[in-house]
């Protein structure tokens, strides 16, 4: 049965207001009666009248709530009468007016009792719970709140009532939460969310935790957690290092199952005071094992880190067995103590700067290893080495393919002076043509070289890449053969691009033989291309691509794929994994090149068994004026000149032999000059008259520019041909300070030469 309810807990009506009322309607009517005047004692009387309504109309509704209120907890009141759990009714401010007989077994039967007093004796901070349950109900829904205890899990729950709450405690499990042998075994597993906001704890983890808590901050002391890591847990008998073993649950969910146990192998008598210190320290035996450690070594090493294990099963990369290393700290023979070194995870790649320093404990060497993560510097001097390799690799390249240019501009060349003495029914002019052949073969095969060290000569223009694919489709379908189809896809505007046709088909040529190559038993090749708008700076493959518009060409094949350790090699010259024979290493080194003196971009993105995709940007050119190629005359004779005068210098005898001899069987007079100190002393003749300069670019003393430049000041308008083994760009800007000269690459035919002569001096 309920206690009484508490006295003026429900007055009929709010007392000074209806007084106020009263009082207002008989001080009117009072006035109205006694009143002087006819009008205003009319008016005091309709005053007090209206007044006197109003009150007993206020009056009424009172006395109707109050009889609702009365009814429906008088409803409440025998419905829960006999209910097991404990329920009182409380007012707005939290004073308790009435229990039912399991609360007043439950708790103090005191008649001014406060909900906030009553759970005091339950759980710590009821205030807060309390207000938070208010505020909920009072918005007219039910609020419940799961509370767990030292004597069980309670649930409270607050119902909104008329000028009050309705509370009730329910106990959710009164038994202990042991429920079987198997519930006992349970691992302590916490569900949390994208935010790290936890979602569910099992019993296991509230009896660790000791209480259900919502977010993770309040159960591990560093976040984030990751798998396979120590983390030290808040646990109710305080903090414990933990393994972390970590779930995913699908819909960004993840579980986190605590493993106990570590916390003891991680520590010894004399490290407790370590254990927080921000440093990994590592205490070594004299032969390598494992004594001891701290939390922040347990992190970087990870679960494999224990007690008695050998540094060699933790971290390699020393290059020299580690028992002889920490023999010779040991023995004082170390004049480098640090040494960096890769740590044994399976998880991701982690490398470890390791100091050992010599201590004595209890008269007995051990040692003490200090750890530095330094995966960020390691990466960085990877990047540094290989970009120092392929620089280096370029000049390599750069420089052979100069001398071989030299030497097979003079095989080519004494090759076309024979040919020009043969005809075809002569015995040896086969074999002429087969040295013609191989020369020009061994020629592209430097210009690849060149075009990895971007030391090419390319020929830009405008192109539109859907006519550059076009033209080339009917040559990239021979390529791929039946068995593989190939497909074109476009997008419907693409603004023109600056590059080398030729070159530029070189390197789709070299991407779709390799996607076909990659499909021994078919598939289909896709070339896609598309314009793109990068409104930020996009960044890949340590890269950055600036914000603009691009032309993206996308090569993607179905084939068996790259393999991780290996796409970062497949650029470099040279290597290739194919087997011997069916490739030189240089295609992707080429198109590498080739896309970078381009002024564009070139990745690769590959899966094993899924295929693979070139990528290539290409920046979106605005300006209207086509850049014209370098016009090169056909491979036709011209007719011979016996008026033109020639001054060749050439530091080369070889190269200056043939060119000599080219040029004087097309009519012209030669001057020849093995260096530029030589070309201005034959200058020095005022009376000579020479109409056209044939100067190599690079020599030893004065290049080919500064003296051309020094000898147009006394001759002006001579025309210059200039020769070089290097690229036009690697003097294009001297080039455009000198009138009326054009560039010949190397290797360079008979009639490219002679050709090329005759077209400056008209």
């Amino acid at each position: 049965m309920f206690l009484a309810d508490r006295v003026g807990s429900f007055p009929l009506v709010s007392g000074w207001r209806l007084a106020v009322l009263s009082g207002a309607a008989a001080m009117s009517i009072a006035l109205g009666l006694n009143g002087t005047s006819r009008e205003m004692s009319l008016i005091l009387l309709a005053v007090g009248g209206t007044v006197a309504l109003v009150a007993t109309v206020a009056a009424l509704h009172a006395t109707y709530r109050q009889l609702r209120s009365r009814q429906s907890r008088a409803a409440v009141k025998a419905f829960i009468a006999h209910d097991a759990s404990p329920s009182f009714f409380a007012d707005v401010d939290g004073a308790i007016t009435a229990m039912n007989v399991a609360a007043t077994k439950a708790f103090s039967t005191e008649p001014f009792q406060t909900v906030t007093g009553v759970f005091n004796s339950q759980f710590a901070n009821p205030a807060a719970i309390v207000a938070r349950l208010q505020i909920r109900a009072a918005s007219g829904d039910v609020a419940r709140e799961d509370v767990v205890t030292a004597d069980g899990h309670l649930r409270v729950s607050a119902h909104p009532i008329a000028d009050g709450f309705l509370w009730r405690l329910e106990t959710v499990q009164s038994q202990p939460l042991r429920k079987s042998n198997r519930s006992d075994q349970s691992l302590p597993m916490i569900m949390v969310g994208r935010s790290d906001a936890v979602l569910f704890m099992n019993d296991a983890a509230r009896r660790l935790v000791g209480a259900r808590v919502l977010t993770l901050d309040r159960i591990f002391k560093r976040l984030p957690v990751s798998h396979g890591a120590l983390a030290e847990v808040t646990t109710a008998a305080g903090g414990e290092v933990m393994l972390i073993a970590q779930i995913p649950a699908g819909a960004g969910r993840r579980a986190l199952y605590l493993l106990p146990g570590h916390a003891d192998t991680a520590r010894d008598t004399d490290w407790l005071a370590l254990q927080q210190l921000p440093i990994p320290l590592v205490k070594v035996a004299a032969d390598g094992t494992v004594l001891s450690f701290n939390d922040m070594a347990a992190y970087l090493i990870g679960p494999s880190l224990v007690r008695d294990t050998h540094l060699s099963y933790l971290m390699e990369g020393l290059g020299r067995p580690i028992t002889d290393w920490v023999a010779d700290t040991l023995a004082g023979r170390l004049a480098q103590k640090s040494e960096f070194l890769r740590l044994k995870r399976e998880d991701r790649e982690v490398f470890v700067q390791v100091t050992l320093n010599l201590v004595t404990e209890k008269g007995a060497p051990v040692l003490v290893a200090v750890l530095n993560d330094a995966t960020e510097l390691k990466t960085l001097e990877a990047q540094f080495v290989q970009s120092q390799k392929m620089q280096a690799i370029g000049q390599l390249a750069g420089g052979v393919a100069h001398d071989f240019n030299n030497l097979l501009t003079a095989i080519s060349g004494h090759c076309d002076l024979l040919l020009l003495r043969h005809d075809q029914g002569d015995a040896d002019f086969s074999d002429l043509v087969q040295i013609n052949q191989n020369a020009n073969r061994a020629a592209g095969l430097v210009g690849q070289l060149l075009a990895f060290s971007r030391k090419q000569t390319l020929r830009p223009e405008l192109l539109n890449m859907r006519d550059t694919l076009a033209d080339l489709t009917h040559l990239l379908n021979r390529l791929v053969g039946e068995k593989i189809t190939l497909t074109l896809s476009h997008d419907p505007l693409l603004p023109p691009i600056r590059a080398d046709k030729r070159q530029l088909e070189q390197v789709l040529m070299n991407l779709v033989v390799n996607a076909r190559d990659a499909m021994p038993c078919g598939g289909e090749i896709k070339i896609a291309t598309e314009c793109l708008d990068l409104a930020e700076p996009l960044k890949r493959d340590r890269v950055t691509v600036p914000a603009g518009k691009y032309i993206s060409v996308q090569v993607t094949d179905e084939g068996q794929g790259i393999a991780p350790d290996k796409l970062q090699k497949v650029f470099e010259p040279f290597y290739t994994t194919k087997r011997t024979g069916e490739g030189t290493g240089l295609g992707l080194s080429t198109a590498y090149g080739i896309i970078k003196q381009s002024g564009g971009f070139i990745f690769v993105d590959s899966t094993l068994g899924v295929g693979t995709a070139f990528s290539l940007y290409f920046p979106v050119m605005t300006q209207d004026k086509t850049v014209a190629p370098a016009v090169v005359q056909p491979l036709a004779l011209v007719p011979n000149h016996t008026d033109g005068i020639v001054l060749l210098v050439e530091d080369e005898a070889p190269v200056r032999a043939f060119a000599s001899r080219a040029l004087r069987m097309r009519g012209y007079t030669v001057l020849e000059a093995d260096s530029a100190e030589a070309a201005l002393k034959t200058l020095e003749d005022e009376t000579l008259a020479v109409d056209v300069f044939v100067t190599d670019v690079i020599m030893p003393g004065m290049d080919g520019p500064s003296w051309v430049r020094e000898a147009l000041k006394g001759r002006p308008g001579v025309p210059v041909v200039f020769v070089s083994g290097y690229a036009e760009d690697s003097f294009n800007a001297a080039q455009m300070t000198i009138p009326n000269s054009v560039f010949l690459p190397k290797p360079f035919s008979l009639t490219d030469l002679t050709n090329t002569v005759h077209q400056q001096m008209r």
